[in-house]
């Protein structure tokens, strides 16, 4: 750095505060009023934002630390035009999703790594009496979004075969059984399943039930049996069937059936929950039937928030990290985009009790 460019940076900082320079009102900062400040050009400007190699240290500091201060975003719009991308990522939801802790936490975990670069997340709803392929070809058919998460995977899954065939980045909160290799993170469910079982074969229960997702509809599901089904043929004890009620079936609906289901003659002494809010809902009804958690019945429950071990102690708990999860899917989609191997883009978690 030169003795003039040195001066030039140090008046800079004297002459704006750690405040965002006011604008007037309705102006939008753009690269021609950094330049203006900077005494620069657009094109040099611009260049300095992107950290261009040509371009000396010294000139882009004093251009980043403008755009910091005016309060400077590329115009998407703009970015688009230029470059073919929108800078846009898409997590596409189930409406129903796990109501503690889960979306809230997953678009958390995104949004730590997405600050870190020019993206944006944006979330795309869609419920569960919609065709969830619905939401995924309006971002691709619109070019709305440069990557998608998304969860609830099938194990023959025709959002995984569609973005695949259309060269769309996209991560997958969950796994599949079609032999598509695709970026994923996943919770090792039948990890959980099979320690879950396990804990409550080890206080002496006999009769075990689970509450699980959707009978086949989604991968999990599969998982979560694998595991449980080895637990109980390991331990010797009977596998209680919980008919017409599973995880996205209504809070009430749960609490109801639950309560029938401990107040009969065939009632389980131990269930393994794969819900935090379905778990609550299970606990009503076997409260409501008479019975007391950790003395008639015990409960294991995977959770993503610490909620269930203030509701009840008695519960055996393990965790999901849904932040961490949030976290990797953002980092595998980016990788995507940039052209890394599907392969490399995989990960899994696992139950800590």
């Amino acid at each position: 750095m030169t003795g003039q460019q040195d001066m030039n940076a140090k008046d800079l900082r004297r002459g704006l505060s750690s405040e965002a320079v006011e604008l007037p009102e309705g102006e939008r900062p753009t690269l021609k009023t950094i330049a203006f400040m900077a005494g620069l050009g657009v094109t040099t400007v611009s260049r300095a934002l992107k950290d261009a190699p040509e371009i000396g240290r010294a000139t882009k500091n004093r251009v980043q630390l403008i755009a910091k201060q005016i309060g400077y975003r590329p115009n998407r719009a703009g970015v688009r035009l230029r470059t073919g991308k929108t800078n846009v990522i898409s997590l596409v939801l189930n409406a129903q999703s796990e109501i503690m802790g889960l979306t809230s936490n997953m678009v958390y975990g995104i949004s730590e790594i997405l600050s870190q670069t020019p993206y944006h997340l944006t979330v795309t709803p869609y419920s569960a009496e919609n065709d969830p392929m619905q939401p995924i070809r309006y971002i691709v058919e619109t070019g709305s979004a440069d990557g998608i998460i998304m969860s609830r995977t099938e194990p023959d899954d025709a959002r995984v075969r569609y973005l695949t065939e259309h060269g769309i980045p996209f991560a997958t909160h969950g796994r599949t059984e079609m032999g598509i290799e695709h970026p994923f993170h996943d919770f090792d469910n039948e990890a959980f399943a099979y320690k879950s079982a396990r804990s409550l074969l080890i206080k002496g229960r006999k009769k075990i039930a689970m509450m699980a997702g959707p009978t086949s509809a989604v991968t999990y599901h599969r998982h979560l049996e694998r595991g449980f089904s080895r637990a109980i043929e390991e331990g010797g004890a009977q596998a209680i069937l919980v008919p017409d009620i599973d995880v996205d079936t209504s809070l009430g609906r749960i609490r109801d059936r639950t309560e029938e289901i401990m107040s009969g003659q065939n009632r389980p002494d131990g269930i393994v929950c794969c819900s935090g809010s379905a778990a609550i809902a299970l606990v009503a009804g076997i409260e409501a039937a008479g019975l007391k958690i950790g003395r008639d019945v015990d409960l294991v429950s995977k959770q993503s928030s610490d909620v269930l071990k203030w509701f009840r102690p008695e519960i055996i708990v393990f965790n999901e990290d849904v932040r961490h999860a949030g976290r990797e899917l953002a980092r595998a989609v980016l990788r995507r985009i940039e052209g890394v191997d599907a392969r490399e883009l995989q990960s899994l978690s696992y139950p800590d009790e």
